[in-house]
């Protein structure tokens, strides 16, 4: 069967229909991987009892392939009498394995802030709390502006993973057409296209936004 390209441009409004909940679920799987990656993070900083279980945890998440994670969310929890819908499952796998891996930005991006400022603050006055707000979070957010927007990214790509359970994104549209006409070259072209361009306008928007805030990070 060969590639028919008339027909490609035809079902891309069909394909585009899961373009909502493709970037739904990206928007929020971001937050909540940031959510919990700071969670995990502050958790491994804080007392030796606690520490060592937060590190098992992240270690735990980062070994795991995030579709098994999906999986054991969607298929295994039911049999223990917890269902939960697709779209929640999705938001919140993707939200927990890239939480992994934004924790250690942010304990590279804490780490590369000096102690000698959050000192300095303190002597001068300034509490706990006002320290890290205006000391060390500023800093802070210059070094791990680039990571995190690149895991942004990642996690917009990581969305069609969520078609195997039935979540309706823009891949699940794609299969959805595949099925109806039985042809599968022409739907799989056209959601790569469309999230080739998605990247690519959010990289620009992300490289846009640290100039615009000045967080990138000097070279030295």
């Amino acid at each position: 069967m060969n590639f028919d390209l008339a027909f490609a441009v035809r079902i891309v409004p069909q394909v585009l229909e899961g373009i909502g909940n493709t970037i739904l679920v990206a928007i929020l799987s971001f937050s909540g991987a940031i959510l919990l990656g700071f969670i995990w993070e502050m958790l491994r900083r804080s007392n030796r009892f606690v520490r060592p279980v937060a590190q098992f945890v992240i270690d735990a998440i980062r070994s795991t392939p995030v579709l098994v994670q999906i999986y054991f969310l969607f298929f295994v929890l039911p049999f223990y009498g917890i269902v939960l819908p697709a779209l929640l499952v999705g938001v919140f796998g993707l939200s927990f394995y890239f939480s992994g891996y934004i924790s250690e930005v942010f304990r590279a991006g804490i780490d590369a802030v000096p102690r000698g400022q959050g000192e300095a603050a303190q002597s001068l006055g300034l509490g706990w709390q006002d320290t890290v707000i205006f000391v060390v979070a500023p800093q802070m957010l210059r070094n791990i502006a680039a990571p995190l927007g690149a895991y942004s990214i990642s996690i917009l790509k990581s969305t069609p993973l969520l078609a195997v359970i039935a979540v309706p994104e823009m891949q699940g549209s794609a299969f959805d057409v595949a099925s109806e006409t039985y042809r599968y070259a022409e739907p799989m072209f056209v959601a790569g296209v469309l999230f080739l361009i998605m990247d690519l306008i959010a990289a620009a928007v992300i490289a846009s936004l640290e100039r615009r805030f000045g967080l990138i990070a000097p070279t030295r």
